[in-house]
């Protein structure tokens, strides 16, 4: 299979040159279940994105920390694409902006936490069981201000946790998302809350450390992801 990563991070900060950009890291994630796939990045914050989309089998819509509000040209090019991959009905999973991109592209609200900063490690649920994935607890790493408030159209809301309700859902047989990172590494999330440290509340830092006494399933959602693509394209016949 070939997987199109469209990479919406615009963190160029020292801090970000430090650690592997996004597409290295959800290449590298996906890679480990399914080496044999084909990966492709697009740096779509930059302006580029897939040109033959029916030459991929799945995309993959990556973190960042712009906001769907922000009203860059970019993302309104973005949205766009989502409709339209919607329309087609191809494959794509959505992680954190990801997520929230889908989810207003396709008629959802996206707004400002009422609890405020959601970050380090996060216990969820999956709500709804799906062909590819199981009803079960899990914890994935977290670093977020806003969520999805409103399902877009025809969204089942698959996924939880305390104080985001709405931490995934899925669309039919070809879209998949939730709010947090099964991408990040024990090591990047470690580094990125000192390097908030001084920017955060302190009790939020304070959480987040705290949290990473527990270990994150991003393996096991890998897993999830791929078996998500390749049921999408059994589904599609």
């Amino acid at each position: 299979m070939h997987i199109a990563i469209l990479m919406a991070n615009t963190d160029e900060s020292e801090f970000a040159q430090l650690h592997p950009k996004d597409g290295e890291k959800w290449t590298e994630l996906l890679a480990k279940k399914r080496p044999d796939w084909t990966y492709a990045v697009f740096a779509v914050k930059d302006g580029d994105f897939p040109r033959d989309l029916t030459s991929f089998d799945g995309f993959v819509i990556t973190g960042s920390p712009a906001s769907v509000h922000d009203g860059a040209p970019w993302m309104s090019d973005l949205f766009a694409l989502i409709r339209k991959l919607n329309d087609l009905q191809l494959p794509m999973f959505g992680a954190c902006f990801g997520h929230q991109a889908i989810a207003k592209a396709l008629g959802g609200k996206v707004e400002t936490n009422p609890d405020g900063w959601v970050f380090g490690s996060t216990e969820m649920e999956i709500t709804e069981a799906a062909p590819w994935l199981e009803v079960k607890r899990f914890w994935l790493y977290g670093a977020h201000i806003e969520q999805v408030t409103k399902m877009p159209n025809g969204a089942l809301n698959i996924m939880s946790s305390e104080g985001c309700p709405m931490g995934g859902f899925r669309i039919g047989d070809h879209v998949f998302t939730t709010q947090n990172h099964p991408e990040m590494t024990r090591r990047f999330i470690v580094d990125l809350i000192e390097e908030l440290a001084d920017d955060k509340p302190a009790e939020v830092i304070a959480n987040a450390r705290e949290s990473l006494r527990l270990l994150a399933d991003g393996p096991i959602f890998a897993s999830w992801i791929v078996r998500f693509f390749e049921h999408a394209k059994a589904a599609q016949g």
